[in-house]
């Protein structure tokens, strides 16, 4: 079964399928290793990881593009995509969604805030018409029929903190007969709400949680509670970015405090260095150089145990 079929299938059972965001194709790597069945890419961890700078629509959808490709190529998941706005309007829109269903993505996030947009759960977000929404949901969809009918289209509203539930709940179902084939209700606040929203959206919801980060907007609940509540999809975006930095902060704090310049007592926080490199696969590199170079060239770098 293709990728988009199995996240489709997923998402369609309704059993709050759980999709960690990663910032890059080792943060998705290690999301895949363990078990996970589909990743999200973040644009949150986009922005942070290759500018170092928060998500207010700093990173241009060519390197959104290109990074995507990356992690895509990297897991054996499937993946969905961060669209952010798509680009620009629906005829940008849609040739982004062409550039990710032609690259193996399974799936994109697409959202209907004003650019440059924030991550969800800033403050200051604005909204496009949901008229306009629908315009761009609808290019995405005739491309999506006629490339890969399993992508899935996942409309983001961020209406929530601007103009409330019931306009969210509006919009989404607007977003669904347009074509979306599931809906995000971003920093959607309360249990309450996301009952809501489950029994009056006309098709599959999602909802982030953010487990550990403090200053979120949704309330933190059991992914099992969730999927009694017939949410479809449970992603969890931004922790590999913020764990990523809480890692290195504290290291290399500790490595200028130290005296000695070392932190032999330390090593229990990372990887032996075999362990990481048969992990992103040096040993197939090391068999296809003695499939393919010259023996004498093999013999000459690594000897005859290679």
């Amino acid at each position: 079964m293709k990728k988009s079929a199995r996240l489709r299938k997923a998402i369609m059972e309704r059993r709050a399928v759980i999709v960690p965001g990663c910032h890059d194709a080792l943060s998705a790597k290690v999301i895949a290793s363990c078990g996970f069945e589909a990743v999200q890419i973040s644009g949150f961890g986009l922005a942070g990881s290759l500018l170092g700078k928060p998500d207010v629509g700093l990173v241009s959808m060519k390197e959104v593009l290109d990074l995507t490709w990356n992690i895509v190529q990297a897991v054996d998941v499937p993946v969905m995509a961060d669209a952010d706005t798509g680009g620009g309007n629906a005829v940008n829109a849609a040739w982004v969604t062409d550039r990710l269903i032609t690259m193996g993505a399974a799936g994109m996030n697409i959202e209907d805030q004003v650019f440059p947009k924030r991550c969800g759960h800033m403050a200051g977000k604005q909204v496009i018409s949901a008229e306009e929404m629908v315009g761009k949901v609808k290019a995405c969809a005739k491309v999506r029929d006629s490339l890969d009918p399993d992508f899935i289209i996942n409309a983001r509203t961020d209406t929530f903190a601007v103009h409330g539930l019931d306009e969210a709940i509006r919009r989404g179902n607007l977003y669904l007969q347009a074509g979306a084939d599931l809906v995000f209700i971003d920093a959607i606040a309360k249990r309450s709400d996301i009952a809501q929203a489950v029994n009056k959206i006309n098709g599959p919801l999602s909802v982030n949680l953010m487990d550990g980060v403090t200053g979120v907007k949704t309330e933190l609940l059991p992914v099992p509670e969730l999927a009694k509540l017939g949410v479809a999809r449970v992603s969890i975006p931004v922790a590999s970015i913020m764990l990523t930095y809480k890692a290195l902060k504290d290291f290399f704090v500790a490595l200028k405090q130290s005296p000695t310049g070392t932190l032999p007592g330390a090593t229990q926080s990372m990887p032996g260095f075999a362990e990481y490199t048969e992990f992103i696969g040096l040993p197939q590199y090391h068999l296809m150089e003695r499939e393919f170079l010259l023996q004498e060239d093999v013999e000459q770098r690594y000897g005859k145990a290679l």
